[in-house]
């Protein structure tokens, strides 16, 4: 086996050269939660989502005279906002190829941030961002198979070992694998006794499915689009994300879709956090099972939901047990 893809240093210097426009997100006690139970609130990044990370470190590793002719990517919507935002804030173009059942709520923003939306059947996105790529002259910034986007992703582990000491399990969403490659990364040489434990919904579970056999197997993209949770429909983890998985990650669960609304509307709830269902997914897991993780950080992802999911969540019964 050769060198890993992303290191540790990776990371860290990740950390350095983002650190003037990302926030640093708190660490909140979750009080009312069952068990030990810490929330890493990535929701209240300027996009609504920790994929800011990943595309500030991306675009600011391109040479000047490569950035300036600006940057294309494929996204169904959060990657899509962090590069419209970080291009931005570069003062270079950016075009976002969206498939056309990207929620309105994450194609305006992403418009509003100034990127030029191509809309595409989902099948010919990256196709179609291949192609921008070859006429423009652009760089193409993955949403999640990309060094240097792994690295962004893992800065915000560094933050939550920063401050909070013994952690027994970080919780970790799971769509393409870029968040927790780098939050592996980062955890497994910086804290060893603590475990990494991915979460994907039980309709989109190629991740599980990909560590469990020992190779990336993917999934339908039909079957996959089922779930709720949107960020989550990647039908199979990255070629450069799964064997960062395979070294740092030591389980991955899953989750029903009712489990993932009932998260979301706890959160809002009792957390006063709005969080998409695919942010929502290691509350989700905590809260199926918590006696499982110890003194946990589950890693609140995003927060881009659109009205009528979040209607649709509160108006749920309350299915939280009482605690205080």
């Amino acid at each position: 086996m050769g060198a890993p893809a992303v290191i540790v240093g990776d990371v860290v210097a990740a950390r350095a050269r983002i650190a003037g426009d990302v926030v640093r997100t708190p660490l909140l006690p979750a009080s009312w939660a069952p068990g030990e139970l810490w929330l890493k609130a990535e929701n209240l990044q300027p996009i609504g989502a920790f994929k800011l990370r990943g595309a500030l470190n991306a675009i600011g590793r391109l040479h000047p005279d490569v950035r300036a002719r600006g940057v294309v990517t494929h996204s169904s919507g959060n990657h899509g906002q962090a590069v419209a935002w970080a291009a931005r804030a570069a003062g270079v173009a950016a075009v976002v190829v969206m498939p056309d059942t990207a929620t309105p709520v994450k194609m305006e923003a992403t418009r509003r941030l100034g990127a030029e939306i191509v809309m595409v059947p989902g099948a010919r996105r990256e196709a179609r961002a291949e192609a921008v790529r070859a006429e423009r002259g652009m760089t193409l910034i993955p949403p999640f198979d990309h060094t240097d986007v792994i690295a962004g992703q893992g800065t915000l582990a560094l933050e939550v070992l920063d401050d909070l000491d013994d952690i027994d399990t970080v919780i970790v969403p799971i769509g393409g694998g870029g968040l927790i490659s780098g939050v592996g990364v980062a955890v497994t040489a910086l804290s060893r006794r603590t475990r990494v434990v991915g979460v994907e919904p039980e309709l989109a579970a190629d991740a599980r499915d990909s560590l469990a056999r020992g190779r990336r197997v993917e999934w339908d993209a039909r079957s996959a689009s089922r779930t709720i949770a949107d960020g989550t429909r990647a039908p199979v983890v990255g070629e450069i994300t799964f064997p960062l998985i395979q070294a740092t990650v030591d389980e991955i669960v899953t989750v029903s879709e009712d489990e993932i609304l009932a998260a979301v509307a706890v959160l809002a709830r009792r957390a006063h956090l709005v969080a998409e269902p695919s942010g929502a997914l290691s509350v989700a897991a905590h809260l199926a099972d918590p006696g499982r993780y110890g003194r946990a950080v589950a890693v609140l992802s995003g927060g881009n939901i659109d009205p009528p999911v979040l209607a649709r969540a509160l108006a749920l019964p309350s299915r939280e047990e009482p605690h205080t």
